[in-house]
Order: C-alpha cells, then structure tokens, then sequence
C-alpha cells in the first residue's frame, strides 16, 4: 500500500471524486482521499493523500489556496460561470481604475453568500441538488479571507486576477460579487488552482504520469511523505525498549527518549521509532515529563515506512 501524498494536477472535466477514483484503479487500494474540491470545469493542484496519509485530508483542506482566475464582466449566469444557464448580458461601462478598485475592496474578511450549484449543505440537501430540481434555497453568507487579490492582466470585459485565500472560499462567487460592485454583472471564465499549502502546480502531475510512474514501479519517489507535512515540528526519536508502547499509541516519557533537550509546555512534535519509522504527532506535558498522542499514523507495530 502507498503512504504519503500525492500532488495531482486535475484536468479539465473530472471532478474531484473523479480523480479519486481513477487513482484507487490506477493504484489498486481503496484507502485515498481527496483534500478540497475543484469544480469540474477547473484545473490545477489537488493534493491527494494516500493510505495512512489520509488522516491528513481535514489538515490540507484547511490550508491557505492560491488561484488564477478569468473573470468576464457583463454577464451572470445561474451557476456563476461560463457553464451555467445565461440570466443577464450587460454593457461595461466600467474603466480599468474601477476594476482595481472593487476588486482591493474584497481583500480580508468578508461575507460570501455561497453559490447554488455548489456541495454546501442546508437542510441535509446539497445545492447543486436542489438547483438541479429548479429550487432556490435561501443561503446564509459565511465569512471568507482574502489574504490577497492582485490583477494581472485586464482586457475588458475580460479581468485575470490572483487570489490567495483561505478554506472555503467560492472564486466563481468572488467574481459574482465584484460585478455587482461595478454594476454590470460578472462570472468565472476560467480558473487554475495554482498553490495549496506547499503543493504547487509547477510540482503537480497529471493522471497519465502518474500511472506511467506505477508501471515504471517509482511513485514512491513522487510521494511526500506524511512528516513532511510537519516541518515546524521538532524531530523526537524513542529508545529501542520503548518501540512496542510507542507502536501501542501510549504517552511518551522523558525516561523513553533518546537524548535530552527542553521543551515547552503545549509544544507540538514528530516522534519516531528507533529505527526512524515516523509514528505520529505528539504534544508536550511538561508538568508530567512526557508526550501526549495527537494523531497517530504508524501504530500496532506497522512495518511499512511512510511511501
């Protein structure tokens, strides 16, 4: 079984489950999830974690996302982009100053009232679902954080612009907004998620390579693996006596550890086995001299190192 993460680069047309699918034929395991959805129609980075790695998918959903996104003013449709249903064409009057303007006006905290034709939830029911059945449900704006929102290029009606935000962020709504701003209307032309965390799409490799890469018997190469997610955590390595408690998922005591060092109270770090097997993360308990589990992902004596 594959242990780590895999950046995929998804194309055009498949959804995110798609992906996930076509990778549990291509690798012949079923553990595999996906770590934040792209609409069908976008391309670009999606973090794939693999087996035991999948305890990282709510970790990676959470991180920080970067876009570049193909705004057109002047028209809305029902599903917020180029896919949906036509409600209104509009002239632009706008200027270039105008656009700059709205678009700085979003950056930080603002409230977005999520699109129909989305996965959000109300009342047990997806959106998409109901749009589907031609229902409109009433939706309660949620607070979204642009750190950043950049153009960087502008031929009207058509605005191509950069965004860095964070989890749950609709940047089909986000162009929806800044048209009403204008006055004009606008929806998604195109989108490319370029960044999640530190997967970048310059690393990101499309299906066909990685199946290439599982005949070829090197995927393993390709994978991050699950420590490396950790980077800011300091390194903690257990005595060869302490292995099976430590596999077992028990507290860590100072008395377990190889070398001596100072910690601080609350203090976050990555405990490995003696024989460098990464087994989890583990947080500090000054007053007690030891290491509470906070997430495992090698225990009951599992053999296999991380991809």
């Amino acid at each position: 079984m594959y242990n780590g993460i895999i950046n995929v680069r998804k194309e055009a047309g498949f959804t995110s489950h798609d992906v996930v699918a076509k990778l549990r034929g291509i690798l012949g395991q079923k553990k595999i999830g996906h770590t934040g959805t792209l609409d069908p129609d976008a391309i670009g980075v999606l973090p794939v974690c693999l087996g035991k790695a999948t305890k990282l998918c709510d970790l990676l959903t959470d991180q920080k996302k970067e876009y570049e996104c193909r705004m057109v003013l002047g028209v809305t449709t029902d599903t917020e982009d180029r896919s949906g249903k036509i409600l209104s064409v509009r002239d632009v009057r706008c200027t270039g100053e105008d656009v700059f303007r709205a678009a700085e006006g979003f950056r930080g905290p603002y409230l977005q009232v999520p699109p129909m034709y989305s996965a959000r939830k109300v009342n047990g029911k997806k959106l998409y679902e109901l749009a589907r059945e031609g229902k409109e449900a009433e939706r309660k704006p949620k607070e979204v954080f642009l750190d950043s929102i950049q153009i960087l290029s502008m031929e009207l009606p058509y605005v191509t612009m950069c965004v860095r935000c964070g989890k749950g962020t609709y940047i089909r709504s986000l162009c929806r907004d800044i048209g009403d701003v204008l006055g004009c209307g606008a929806c998604m032309d195109s989108l490319v998620r370029t960044k999640v965390g530190q997967f970048t799409i310059k690393a990101a490799r499309p299906l066909r390579e990685i199946e290439e890469l599982v005949r070829a018997g090197t995927l393993r190469d390709a994978l991050v693996p699950i420590d490396a997610m950790f980077p800011d955590y300091r390194s903690v390595t257990v005595k060869e006596s302490f292995s099976i408690p430590l596999h077992n998922g028990n507290p860590v005591p100072d008395s377990a550890l190889e070398g001596q060092e100072e910690w601080k109270d609350g203090e976050s770090v990555r405990i490995y086995d003696s024989r460098g097997m990464f087994v989890g993360i583990f947080r500090r308990a000054e007053a007690e001299k030891k290491f509470d589990p906070v997430k495992l992902f090698f225990v009951q004596q599992d053999e296999k190192r991380v991809g």
